[in-house]
């Protein structure tokens, strides 16, 4: 029977999988039994996708290195590279020596992680990257958009299980360990919390950003492990579960930005409480699953808030708009939404911060007229206005708003469910002639 071996380099190995075989596309390869400089512009090899030659492949990319095409490979001394040819130099056909090669493969894998231990410079091109460039590598790892349970299976972990060298780059980084989400209230206590301790100190006093989640009435566990790192908390995101009980977010003096959620169930009273004084560091808080009332909100201390200027919050009733706007006198960005009914003229009031405001109410409010929104509010700053949900648009009195704040009103947005004429969009371009007046019934879901 005639067989062809083929000598692999570097630059020529690609691989696929079609029905169950391996296809090695070699755009230069090397036949063995011919002159070495003889190449061959694209060969298909098609080995069977058996066990055996899984692992003839991965041998092969232990450490492929292109040798000289004028080399006489039968004076090369036992190298990687010709332990590999070796290896990859077997018969395509099926035999009865399976096991037996099996074995050789074993051993040969054995001298190939030998000698490379022991001779680095023939180690793969990834293993010679500047550290600098791998920690960059390693950044891209960690998600930017969530803080993740730390797991072995999971980076930053993951990557300290590598090898020595990546295990070095990733625990001298403390940028890996400072996006993490903590649980409490199931599971081995002992053993996360090791495990949660190992990743803060691995942060070395850089700003965390962190998720907790209560799963039972008691946030003890969690707020003794983070004793020490309270003060480098500048996010925080909190899950209030059924049955969690109230955490003073006051405690966290170096903390800028806030979010409250929940599993569906109603901690309204736990939050409440956990929330009731801000630290003065404190700069955006968003409430979006739970619903505030102005008996509430007036439960709070009237400084409680004067640190936010930014707030996103669910409220029942819009006669919560005054309040907000008095306990957060630096707001500058608000976001509002709820079942608005009519409020009575309250006593004027001005706000010289906020700049944007955005409003929704419920989804079914045609019939709704005058909400009274604007009768006695004074905004000499608003640049921008969105409304989605409210029914009837008061045009008269948002012109007369309009006249009384002298606001430097940039865009104005009609979402869906805001019952406006041709005729006033018109009004308002004239009025102001800079103003960008867009009606885009599409924007019509509750949360924005």
């Amino acid at each position: 029977m005639q067989v062809d071996f083929w000598w692999f380099t570097q630059d020529s190995l690609r691989e696929t999988t079609i029905a169950g075989v391996f296809v090695v596309d070699l755009w230069f390869a090397k036949r063995c039994d011919l002159n070495r400089d003889a190449r061959v512009d694209r060969t298909l090899v098609l080995l069977p996708a058996s066990n055996l030659h899984l692992q003839y492949l991965k041998l092969l990319r232990v450490n492929m290195h292109t040798l000289n095409s004028n080399v006489d490979l039968s004076v090369i001394p036992d190298t990687p590279q010709n332990i590999q040819s070796d290896v990859v130099m077997h018969e395509v056909s099926a035999q009865n020596g399976t096991s037996d090669r099996r074995r050789q493969l074993v051993k040969k894998k054995a001298k190939i992680v030998q000698f490379n231990n022991s001779h680095g410079g023939f180690s793969s091109a990834i293993w010679r990257l500047p550290t600098e460039i791998l920690a960059q590598i390693f950044l891209y790892c960690i998600p930017e958009d969530r803080n993740q349970t730390p797991a072995p299976y999971l980076a930053p972990m993951v990557l300290t299980t590598v090898c020595r060298r990546w295990r070095e780059v990733a625990v001298d980084m403390p940028s890996l360990w400072r996006r993490l989400r903590l649980e409490t209230g199931h599971g081995d206590w002992q053993q996360r919390a090791f495990c949660y301790d190992s990743c803060l100190k691995r942060s070395r006093g850089r700003q965390l950003s962190l998720t907790l989640e209560c799963h039972n009435n008691d946030w003890t566990e969690l707020r003794s492990l983070l004793q020490p790192y309270v003060h480098q908390i500048s996010s925080l995101s909190l899950g209030f579960f059924s049955g969690a009980g109230s955490l003073p977010v006051r405690d966290f003096r170096g903390l800028n930005e806030l979010i409250v959620y929940t599993d569906g169930s109603d901690p309204i009273l736990s939050v409440a409480h956990s929330i009731a004084q801000l630290p003065p560091s404190m700069r955006s808080l968003k409430l979006m699953d739970l619903w505030f009332n102005l008996k509430l909100l007036s439960g709070f201390n009237p400084l409680a808030w004067a640190g936010l200027t930014n707030l996103e919050i669910v409220v029942d009733g819009l006669d919560s708009f005054p309040r907000l706007l008095r306990i957060c006198p630096n707001l500058s960005s608000l976001t509002m939404i709820g079942i608005f009914t009519a409020i009575e003229t309250s006593e004027p009031l001005a706000h010289a911060n906020l700049q944007s405001l955005r409003i929704s109410g419920g989804l079914h409010l045609d019939s709704i007229g005058n909400l009274g929104l604007f009768n006695a509010i004074t905004l000499s700053n608003l640049r921008a206005l969105e409304v989605r949900n409210i029914g009837q648009w008061p045009h008269e009195e948002f012109k007369a708003f309009l006249t009384r704040s002298q606001c430097p009103l940039e865009s104005l947005i009609f979402g869906g469910g805001v019952m406006t004429t041709d005729q006033q969009l018109a009004e308002y371009v004239t009025i102001f002639p800079s103003l960008g007046v867009v009606a885009d019934p599409m924007r019509s879901t509750f949360y924005f």
